[in-house]
């Protein structure tokens, strides 16, 4: 099992940072890709950015690779989102994500944080 607790959503303008953390715990945490997918009431849960624990290679959706970063804190079992130049279009629920491989896809998530939400103003 893997608990996964997201933190760090709000409200923010456009064009403003802002950072999201999740935290992870379990006794196979360490053989999990990490990664961030986001919702908008109504529409698909996308991917956002995934991480693997133990070969820091990233994934990113294209559409977001300018602007977010993903990294992760081993020490601490943290995973971090870095977003700046948001957009009102970013508003969305974004949800911390386990899975095996890349972790790119829905079908690839086997635990789910509770979520987190963004709000993007213009």
């Amino acid at each position: 099992q893997v608990q996964l607790v997201e933190s760090g959503g709000g409200l923010v303008q456009a064009g403003d940072s802002l950072r999201l953390s999740c935290s992870a715990s379990g006794s196979t945490v360490s053989s999990y890709t990490i990664g961030w997918f986001r919702q908008v009431p109504g529409k698909k849960r996308e991917f956002v950015a995934s991480i693997v624990w133990g070969e820091r290679s990233t994934y990113y959706a294209h559409s977001m690779r300018d602007r977010f970063t993903i990294s992760r804190d081993n020490d601490k079992n943290m995973v971090y989102l870095q977003m700046s130049g948001l957009k009102p279009e970013d508003t969305a629920v974004y949800y911390c994500a386990a899975g095996l491989g890349a972790t790119v896809a829905v079908t690839d998530v086997e635990f789910w944080g509770q979520g987190t939400p963004v709000t993007v103003s213009s």
